[in-house]
């Protein structure tokens, strides 16, 4: 096993540089690379070849954890072609997108305050559509069209959509929990 530790997440998967990745494809190349580096198979071999197991087998898993996730990917993807998203110092968005947002935080709240649980799940389809839309304009924008600049800001959208999906998540709980503690609470049969 020599150490090849420059290749990227792709290379290293033996998978394609593109954003579209086959899920199957990802999964085989994952479970057929961790079946030849895990540390379990170098257990009697030397420290140095463990220690080498042991870092090519976090290389497989950090790989795998990214390119299974479609945001990670298309960050990574963006990074390797030289563009970094921005996501915590480029803030900036179309008015129409910064519209939406208050849209949608002004309906989870309302949600929140009249304790509506469909509203609550209305809105997360909706964000739902949204996703599957910027997703399929983002495979295009670091496909066919390399619009890298406009990949970038679908990142940044798509991670807006990941923080009011979990602020709809936060109002669900907070709904159901207090459901369940203002339910009565009935004796047990056979007790008075």
């Amino acid at each position: 096993m020599t150490p090849e530790f420059s290749r990227n997440h792709f290379e290293l998967l033996g998978l394609p540089l593109t954003y579209q990745v086959d899920a199957a494809a990802l999964d085989r190349a994952y479970r057929e690379l961790q079946g030849r580096v895990h540390p379990d198979r170098f257990a009697s071999a030397s420290e140095a070849e463990r220690r080498v197991a042991m870092q090519w087998a976090t290389r497989a898993n950090e790989a795998y954890r990214t390119l299974r996730n479609p945001i990670d990917r298309a960050r990574y993807l963006l990074g390797l072609k030289g563009f970094d998203t921005g996501e915590e110092s480029n803030t900036s968005m179309p008015p129409d997108f910064l519209m939406q947002q208050m849209e949608w935080r002004e309906s989870v709240e309302e949600g929140r305050a009249r304790r509506d649980a469909a509203a609550l799940e209305a809105l997360r389809h909706e964000i739902e559509a949204s996703r599957a839309e910027m997703h399929a304009l983002l495979a295009r924008a670091l496909g066919a069209d390399r619009n890298y600049d406009a990949g970038c800001s679908l990142v940044r959208k798509l991670r807006f959509l990941d923080k009011i999906e979990a602020e709809i998540d936060d109002g669900l709980e907070s709904i159901h929990e207090g459901a369940a503690s203002a339910r009565p609470v009935r004796p047990a049969k056979g007790s008075s």
